[in-house]
């Protein structure tokens, strides 16, 4: 469970490990707190990635006034990461073309920049990237120069990569009657979901299935209602994976808005 406030709009966001978990915290902050607290819809932990590698992205961020300007240059080049591996940001100057006391800010710019992706606003997972080439001008450059410009590269590099939108998928597994398997696993299937095998447990069967969260909200209610209340589900997160495209253009286009 974590907490934290959103700031552009000041609400406060509670996480957890689903829609049933989210329900028992907000009754709990009502009932034990005596929170009076409206509480919107559940929202989907959507995340992104590139694509593939895309090699010399520049960032170049030039603002040159009457007075003192600001100037950063910085090219990367950025690759894929393995699942789980993060953001990992290797410099590979060669000579002076970027002062080393500006290198780790074009990182800081990165690493930020990705906490909101290309495709519709959310993090990026698994990003390796190589700082490569870059310039910089005696007077105007800066730390802060530096980080807008690895910001401004990374973002580059992002649009070319044919970025991906990826959805959890959580690991289901319902435990009913056998007469009523028929119905949760076609409960599963009109859910997006994939079953993973089943067993039997004494008179009962256990039914496993990967499910994408976002197709998980009022599930509890109709596992009820198709087994006469005799089923039980238990989930929790098992992966990221791609959204289907039709999937992903309709999250894209709310994002929009």
């Amino acid at each position: 469970f974590k907490t934290y406030t959103d700031e552009e709009t000041g609400q406060t966001i509670i996480a957890g490990m689903g829609e049933l978990h989210l329900e028992i915290i907000i009754d709990r902050l009502k009932r034990e707190f005596k929170v009076d607290c409206n509480t919107g819809a559940p929202r989907v932990a959507y995340r992104e990635k590139p694509g593939h590698e895309v090699l010399n992205a520049r960032g170049l961020f030039k603002r040159q006034t009457g007075g003192s300007g600001q100037y950063g240059d910085a090219i990367i080049n950025m690759y894929p990461g393995e699942p789980g591996s993060g953001f990992v940001f290797e410099n590979k100057i060669v000579g002076g073309v970027i002062p080393k006391e500006y290198i780790p800010s074009v990182g800081k710019g990165i690493e930020e920049a990705l906490e909101t992706g290309v495709v519709a606003g959310y993090p990026t997972l698994d990003v390796r990237v190589e700082l490569v080439d870059g310039s910089y001008h005696d007077v105007d450059s800066s730390e802060v120069a530096f980080k807008v410009a690895g910001s401004l590269a990374i973002k580059e590099a992002l649009r070319k990569s044919d970025p991906i939108l990826l959805e959890p998928m959580m690991a289901v597994e319902v435990e009913t009657p056998s007469e009523y398997m028929g119905n949760v696993m076609g409960g599963i299937s009109s859910r997006r979901g994939m079953i993973q095998g089943q067993e039997e447990r004494g008179s009962a069967i256990a039914i496993k299935a990967n499910v994408p969260l976002s197709e998980m909200f009022g599930y509890a209610t109709d596992l009820r209602s198709n087994t006469q209340g005799r089923a039980s589900y238990t989930m929790q997160f098992a992966h990221y994976a791609p959204v289907p495209k039709n999937v992903a253009e309709e999250i894209i286009a709310k994002s929009a808005k």
